[in-house]
């Protein structure tokens, strides 16, 4: 069997982002990704900080973690990294996934692709802005979406800064079909940030109030970054 690396398997918790955001999920979260943002909430899973900490597990070994971590408290995984999308082998977990009728989802900032990546239930493909110093290929990123499945299908901008939002409106147009969901970005990464929780709500006010009067953005879902507002920069929930 296919072994995949994992960092972390932790939950239930909740889904902090996305168009599942407050759904109740486990976590399992692989190593490795192919871009390095600049404001990356996990770095660990690139940077070769916690290379110690990957364990090469198989599906199944997996889902025994799951069971014996969550017990019967989930019935919905997020498969979180780094970018899960660089590993062919994770297509016999989604596999085993479906089997035992639990539901997934991804995130991905939609450079690969994957042919188990259809049978996710809540897929979010999240196109990095300006901010995160990555360049994203829109040639790709259109060959990513065409073979996924719509049905399951939303898009994420993260927005940081005005060319994050101008960045956001590209990519809306682009593919104005798809569910779209702005999410304000934390830039406040340390271990204890004083007031961290009113500093992110701040930030989420004043990008909801940039989307009100923006007429090009009037089919689009604001979102605060739940699990911080909660939990601040915590590992593991």
């Amino acid at each position: 069997m296919a072994k995949i690396p994992v960092l972390e398997i932790f939950g239930p918790t909740i889904q902090g982002e996305g168009r599942v955001i407050g759904r109740k999920t486990m976590f399992v979260r692989t190593a490795g990704c192919d871009y390095h943002c600049s404001w990356c909430d996990s770095k660990f899973t690139w940077d070769g900080s916690a290379k110690d900490q990957i364990e090469m597990m198989t599906a199944e070994e997996i889902y025994h973690q799951l069971k014996e971590v969550g017990g019967d408290y989930f019935n919905h995984v997020t498969i979180s990294g780094g970018n899960p999308a660089l590993i062919k082998g994770i297509q016999e977990l989604v596999d085993l996934f479906e089997d035992k009728n639990i539901e997934t989802a991804l995130e991905t900032q939609g450079s690969r692709y994957q042919p188990w990546m259809r049978q996710i239930n809540d897929l979010t493909i999240s196109p990095k802005p300006p901010s995160s110093g990555m360049k994203p290929n829109l040639e790709i990123l259109d060959d990513v979406i065409a073979q996924c499945v719509l049905e399951s299908l939303n898009l994420k901008v993260v927005i940081f800064e005005d060319k994050d939002f101008e960045f956001a409106k590209e990519i809306h147009h682009r593919y104005p079909s798809i569910p779209f969901y702005l999410q304000v970005g934390n830039p406040y990464l340390e271990d204890e940030v004083e007031n961290h929780t009113e500093r992110l709500l701040k930030r989420y006010e004043n990008l909801v109030e940039t989307v009100m009067v923006s007429s090009e953005m009037n089919d689009v879902y604001v979102l605060p970054q739940l699990h911080t507002l909660l939990w601040s920069n915590k590992k593991g929930v």
